[in-house]
């Protein structure tokens, strides 16, 4: 059996200027890791026991296949928050929250796969727990599984949330009929639709195959976006809200923002998974992904975050769609689109839940099998049944985003990837203080964000956002 890839991390890193992200040609120094990466690939053809136990989606999307799942993945349930995000941060902090955020992310998912590939690891958590032992990949997996989970809860409460009123609009004497009452209930719905449509995707073993849903995702976005932008000002003033001169510039409630910002741009846990699906895998051709799809969803959650905040000022909820008339049928065409993006991402999150929790199953375990069919239906059919359960029991969307964003997205995104690079990495005294700087930032939002959050949560039972 051919040696397996112990020999990146042995490769001196130690100079600034060798490899280093935080310069400009942060890329164009890394030919000897791709090669690096290349002759693993060519090692694991030759290995029977790695080929048995290889991801089954490794090199079969192409670079606009990968961007059309980072970006659906992204602009995933989030999005249709970031209207309140900006309510809680005001006008100029929604913008340079979004503009540093999105800065952050584009470079914290570059640096995961620069980790994966200083420590010779195929997955986030693998190269988390080699840079801090059994307790770091614990802590990674839970992370990544509650961000999965939460998200996932989320995705079914907006089904909930879209597709009741769109169907009601067709039958507006729905109300005389119990039959039609109970099946274009809200709950009905969410059993109904997650059921039927998204959980025979979230079956998929593949995530490559998710990409031309991905692509309808997307292009529903831009109709969303749309409609909101267009709609919105038609609507009667009492509709609408006010604005104080406050929330022209930083609120007080900035932090709390920034957490729902965080979930709509992390798509940290999707990473590894994407990375691996590219044709040829580089360092190269991840960051033209990773450029693209974090430039594309500042552009729309700018447009759907400030346009939705100015149109219904202080009166903007969790999910802006629910601001607007629940018998409007242009604003049903947005639900519609935005219930369909839901389905196709949705899949995208049950299939990283499925996979972090068969890691931590596998805890003791040198590398983690892959799951039976039968385990595999197992795993899925809990997973889909919790998250939709759940949702049947709230629909505060905003809380929820506030709480996940706050803590998994913060640990994720702006805490374990420079911790792990540090460690691997010896760094001078300037680049060190902008990483800790990073992972200081990630602490500040996860604390101060979960505590304002779970204080207005005992003040507020959040049924303002759920009415329309």
């Amino acid at each position: 059996m051919p040696p397996k890839y112990t020999s990146v991390p042995s490769q001196s890193y130690e100079s600034d200027d060798d490899f280093d992200p935080f310069l400009n040609d942060e890329f164009s120094d890394v030919d000897s890791l791709d090669n690096d990466l290349e002759l693993l690939e060519m090692q694991r053809a030759e290995d029977p026991l790695h080929s048995a136990l290889e991801m089954p989606d490794l090199h079969t999307s192409t670079l606009q296949m990968a961007f059309m799942n980072m970006a659906n993945s992204i602009l995933g349930a989030g999005a249709i928050g970031t209207p309140f995000a900006m309510k809680n941060c005001g006008v100029l902090g929604g913008a340079l929250a979004l503009i540093v955020l999105t800065l952050l992310v584009d470079y914290t998912l570059r640096l995961i796969v620069i980790n994966l590939k200083l420590s010779g690891k195929e997955t986030y958590q693998d190269t988390v727990e080699h840079c801090f032992g059994k307790r770091g990949k614990i802590v990674i997996i839970l992370t990544q599984a509650l961000f999965a989970f939460g998200g996932s809860i989320g995705f079914c409460i907006i089904i909930g949330d879209t597709i009741p009123h769109i169907l009601r609009s067709f039958f507006p004497s729905y109300k005389d009929s119990v039959f039609l009452s109970f099946i274009f209930s809200r709950n009905f719905i969410i059993l109904f639709v997650t059921l039927t449509i998204s959980f025979p995707l979230s079956l998929s073993k593949d995530i490559s195959k998710l990409a031309k849903a991905s692509a309808l995702a997307l292009l529903s976005m831009v109709v969303i976006i749309v409609i909101v932008l267009v709609s919105g000002p038609r609507l009667p003033s009492e509709w609408k809200g006010s604005l104080r001169l406050s929330d022209y510039f930083i609120n007080a409630r900035v932090f709390q923002g920034i957490s729902v910002i965080s979930f709509a741009l992390v798509c940290h846990h999707n990473t590894s998974f994407i990375f691996h699906s590219l044709k040829k895998p580089s360092l190269n051709r991840f960051a033209k992904v990773t450029h693209a799809s974090c430039f594309v969803s500042m552009v729309a959650i700018a447009l759907l975050g400030f346009g939705g905040f100015l149109i219904f000022k202080d009166k903007t909820k969790g999910n802006i769609l629910n601001n607007f008339p629940g018998n409007d049928p242009v604003v049903n065409i947005a639900r519609f689109c935005f219930g369909f993006n839901m389905l196709t991402t949705y899949p995208l999150e049950i299939f990283v839940l499925r996979d972090v929790l068969r890691d931590l199953y596998y805890i003791n375990r040198d590398s983690s099998p892959e799951l039976s069919p039968r385990a595999h239906l197992m795993f899925t059919s809990v997973l889909v049944g919790v998250t939709m359960g759940i949702s049947l029991t709230t629909c505060n969307l905003g809380a929820l985003f506030e709480l996940i964003g706050a803590t998994t997205a913060s640990i994720m995104a702006y805490i374990l990837p420079p911790m792990c690079y540090l460690n691997m990495t010896h760094k001078t005294l300037p680049r060190r203080i902008v990483l800790y700087s990073i992972i200081g930032f990630g602490f500040a939002t996860m604390i101060i964000s979960s505590t304002q959050t779970i204080i207005n949560a005992i003040h507020d039972d959040g049924s303002s956002h759920c009415a329309i």
